[in-house]
């Protein structure tokens, strides 16, 4: 079973949509997307600065519109999604993308949706200094309650060792001093505690934008952040993405989700290399594939062929299918 994913915010870097840009209507595609946004994501994806494209209002619509771009490469039919990849799930941000990629929203309703989170997202953050570390290694109960402790918030339980923590800039200088036993603890270039209480006020101007949403099922076994589970339903997957934002990531339990639906091949959206890397160690023997640039289409391409003709993909498939009707 394929799995298809989008990483969130933090994965961007100053030029990465320049070979996209190459690409028979991407440009076009991108002013498009930049007159719904009022962003000129054109400029942000190929001359910005890593300051730039640190701001949340300007990272967030700008991820989800990389997103896009290499999913419509690859996946270039409608329905091609819900026909090829047995699941979907998006980390953080990355969960409007694949509400798009599935049908959820449509792009430009996509495009529109996370530029107001992006928005009401940098003004939550801007009321107190906040931001985010990763802490890598130790026993994950341990570094838990040891960020409990400093008073931080366990915003993003990513699996494969690593937490992330949120909170004050003063909580987070007292984790730097004091580090959990056996772990490193490395800064994050995000401008925010994304996924904490601290980011309440965002919730409440997302959750106003709901009932003007045109809004439908997704095409394949879309698996929440909130819990892991599979959800069916496009007007609970909204909500989702709403609450989502002042809620921790739990894409371990996403993971551990897609091995029980039987994933033997995963696809990261540009721009892809954070999601791969975690599966590459909580979900060993999985193939994975992260769209950097567009030489990365083909052996994504490649992928698709090997595990959509497997023997057993149909099967795997189904297991998704019902398990999606289940919820």
């Amino acid at each position: 079973m394929l799995v298809l994913v989008a990483p969130g915010q933090g994965a961007q870097a100053p030029g990465f949509l320049t070979p996209w840009l190459d690409l028979p209507g991407v440009t076009e595609r991108l002013e498009e997307w930049s007159t719904v946004t009022e962003l000129d994501l054109v400029h942000y994806g190929t001359q910005a600065d890593a300051d730039a494209i640190r701001d949340t209002a300007v990272a967030q619509p700008l991820l989800v519109a990389a997103g896009l771009v290499a999913a419509q490469q690859l996946f270039a039919a409608p329905g091609d999604v819900g026909r090829l990849a047995g699941a979907a799930a998006g980390h953080s941000v990355g969960e409007i993308t694949v509400a798009a990629a599935t049908g959820v929203l449509a792009p430009e309703a996509a495009m529109s949706l996370v530029r107001q989170r992006g928005a009401a997202m940098a003004k939550a953050a801007a009321v107190t200094e906040t931001g985010m570390s990763a802490v890598l290694g130790g026993d994950p109960d341990a570094v838990v309650a040891h960020l409990e402790k400093l008073g931080l918030t366990p915003a993003n339980m990513n699996g494969a060792g690593q937490i992330v923590a949120a909170g004050t800039a003063e909580q987070l200088a007292a984790l730097a001093e004091n580090k959990p036993e056996k772990a490193r603890v490395i800064p994050l270039k995000v401008a925010g505690a994304f996924h904490t209480h601290h980011m309440a006020p965002a919730v409440d101007t997302l959750a106003a934008l709901v009932p003007d949403l045109d809004v439908n099922d997704p095409s394949t076994a879309y698996v929440s952040n909130k819990d892991g589970q599979v959800v069916a339903g496009g007007g609970e997957i909204v909500q989702r993405l709403v609450d989502q934002v002042s809620n921790p990531v739990r894409w371990d339990r996403c993971m551990e989700t897609f091995q029980r639906l039987g994933v033997t091949g995963m696809i990261e959206l540009c721009p892809g290399g954070t999601l791969s890397g975690l599966a590459k160690r909580a979900l060993p023997g999985v193939r994975t594939v992260a769209l950097k640039t567009p030489a990365d289409l083909e052996a994504a391409r490649e992928l698709i062929a090997d595990v959509t003709s497997a023997p057993s993909s149909a099967d795997a498939v189904g297991v998704s299918s019902a398990d999606q009707n289940a919820e």
